[in-house]
């Protein structure tokens, strides 16, 4: 029963790694990219490793208790480390001027920074004391 239900979680965390791919194809910015990428892969390779705990502890191998351990501390590193660094680039991303994509609906973090004018009306200083309109040119 064990090794069913790790393999069902393997093959799970395989599909959600599969999408998170073809997301980093097919979505059209960085934004929506570094989505796909935190929230599929995070979950998709965490659904692995728990498989893997599964099938470790549920067989009788020589060290599958040590290699279930090790599989879930990288789990356990993946979900507090994945998230935190898909906000850094996405972040950076922001900052350097990397442009929304046209069909985005909503700018948070243009309102939180400047809420008083309207997103034509946003400019945001660049290092070389230029302004970037809140359409932010792409290079």
């Amino acid at each position: 029963m064990n090794e069913i239900a790790a393999h069902i979680l393997i093959g799970v965390g395989l599909a959600f790694d599969l999408f998170g791919c073809i997301g980093l194809v097919r979505l059209p910015d960085v934004y929506n990219r570094v989505q796909a990428a935190t929230k599929c892969v995070t979950l998709g390779t965490c659904m692995i490793l728990v498989g893997t705990v599964v099938k470790a502890w549920g067989a009788d191998i020589e060290g599958g208790a040590a290699m279930g351990i090790k599989a879930l501390l990288c789990a356990i590193f993946i979900l507090l480390t994945n998230p935190v660094a898909a906000h850094a680039i996405a972040r950076g991303a922001y900052k350097s001027g990397v442009r929304l994509w046209e069909g985005s609906v909503i700018d948070r973090y243009g309102e939180e920074k400047h809420p008083s004018r309207p997103p034509d009306e946003r400019t945001e200083p660049t290092q070389t004391g230029q302004a970037l309109g809140a359409g932010r040119e792409s290079r």
